[in-house]
């Protein structure tokens, strides 16, 4: 009895944990939007730009006051002795007489206000700040195309891996029911046992392969739930068809699209590199001029030979100073002419690989349209290719169960078939692929602070 209670509450737990099991169902424009919130690049660059934010405060608050305190409090154990010379106490000349100065305990607190008044390096500094800014800013953007293409891309995977089971099921149950009526015409002596041998081979090789197939779709869905930012044993479902999907994606109009170099993220990227060396220029050559900061200072002390600091009549005395102090740099060897022209250099290679960049730009955005184009035409040519395939399959089945054809005939039919089916597959797959690819090479977003 006690058993059947245990079993029953053990039924009733799991079935709460399976009801508080959270599932998600995504189209492939859902999946984007979650990828891009959720995704841990975007979370750790989105990260990176409120680093940015931080450091562009810290530079600007280098010139803005800054006040400090401090406090001290000292009590002697054992005071110092001075020896004066004996004849000012009324001593033979060449005596000493030990005497203590001050009292065993004092303590004293100071304020003090900083203000920086000129400095190259800190006008230099302000001016990064904007360019520090951009840098994140861009990196974000062009993080947030890579996950959108790693998405789709993923996304992709998963519903050709769900068509090539589906396709190999199907391909299985025929072969199965062939290699069945085969085999009982086989025993009624009618047809050769190599007949039955050969469709056995295929329906071997076609059980393997779905269910290599089952494995690599798994992994498909691992995938994608960790390229969106899910943990990969959530379970997930796409609503999308990959059909369906491919004709969305064919958009010949995209093949004559054209964008300004300088827009493109990763140009923008590389001049961001430069503007950084250029200002690195800027702020070594500031080093050689003089800085000026000012500062007030106010504090008291008191003394005792107790600690009395806290009763009412305890008698502080202030002081306060104001001062400049001005830092002129005049001599250093030659040094900081070598870092400066160490920047320089710096500098000049950044606009040698800005020039590279725009130029291997060029060549990428060319690449992937003539790479989509291709698609676009190979999907055609597959999508032909595999009906007449199934035309060749479907009349060589006829043919070999009429006794026209041999079971090799068959047989190749069957494997021109199952390779055509994996060939329209990826011709899909690609489709989806290479344009994301060219959108992306095409993308002139910025980043937006509302995101």
């Amino acid at each position: 009895m006690k058993f059947r209670y245990l079993f029953i509450l053990m039924l009733s737990l799991s079935g709460f944990a399976q009801e508080g099991e959270k599932k998600y169902s995504f189209t492939l424009e859902e999946a984007v939007k979650f990828g891009l919130e959720n995704n841990y690049s975007s979370i750790n660059a989105q990260k990176d730009i409120e680093i940015a934010l931080k450091q562009k405060w810290e530079i600007i608050a280098q010139g803005l006051p800054q006040i400090s305190g401090k406090a001290d409090y000292q009590n002697y154990l054992k005071q110092p002795v001075t020896l004066l010379p004996g004849e000012i106490a009324g001593g033979e000349p060449g005596t000493f007489v030990p005497v203590t100065f001050g009292t065993k305990q004092n303590v004293s607190a100071t304020a003090t206000w900083n203000q920086l008044i000129f400095d190259g390096s800190y006008i230099v500094g302000i001016q990064s700040a904007k360019t520090l800014l951009q840098i994140s800013e861009n990196a974000k953007t062009k993080t947030d195309l890579q996950i959108k293409e790693a998405i789709i891309n993923a996304y992709g995977n998963v519903l050709l891996s769900e068509e090539n089971v589906a396709i190999l099921k199907s391909n299985v149950d025929n072969v199965q029911q062939n290699y069945n009526e085969t085999n009982e015409i086989y025993k009624n002596g009618l047809t050769e046992q190599e007949d039955v041998e050969q469709l056995e081979i295929t329906l071997l090789n076609l059980k393997n392969n779905l269910s290599r197939s089952k494995r690599m779709r798994a992994i498909a869905y691992e995938m994608f739930n960790h390229t969106i930012g899910l943990p990969i044993e959530t379970p997930v479902k796409l609503t999308e068809e990959l059909d369906n999907l491919t004709m969305e994606y064919f958009d010949l109009a995209l093949l004559n699209k054209k964008i300004p170099i300088e827009e493109n993220i990763d140009y923008r990227i590389a001049k961001n590199t430069a503007e950084s060396r250029k200002i690195e220029v800027k702020l070594e050559k500031s080093k050689a001029l003089p800085r000026l900061s000012g500062f007030v200072n106010y504090g008291v002390q008191g003394f005792g030979q107790e600690f009395n600091f806290f009763d009412s009549d305890q008698e502080y005395f202030g002081q306060s100073i104001v001062g400049l102090s001005l830092d002129i740099p005049i001599f250093s060897s030659g040094m900081r002419s070598a870092r400066t022209a160490q920047k320089k250099i710096a500098y000049q290679q950044s606009l040698v690989e800005l020039e590279e960049t725009e130029n291997e730009v060029k060549r990428e955005i060319n690449s992937a349209k003539s790479d989509y184009e291709f698609s676009l035409e190979n999907y055609q040519a597959k999508k032909k290719n595999l009906e007449l395939a199934q035309r060749i399959e479907n009349k060589n089945q006829v043919k070999f169960f009429e006794g026209i054809a041999s079971s090799f005939e068959l047989s190749e039919a069957q494997r021109q078939l199952y390779q055509a089916q994996q060939d329209y597959l990826q011709a899909m797959l690609d489709v989806i692929t290479t344009k994301v690819a060219l959108e992306n090479l095409l993308d002139t977003r910025k980043y937006n602070d509302e995101e």
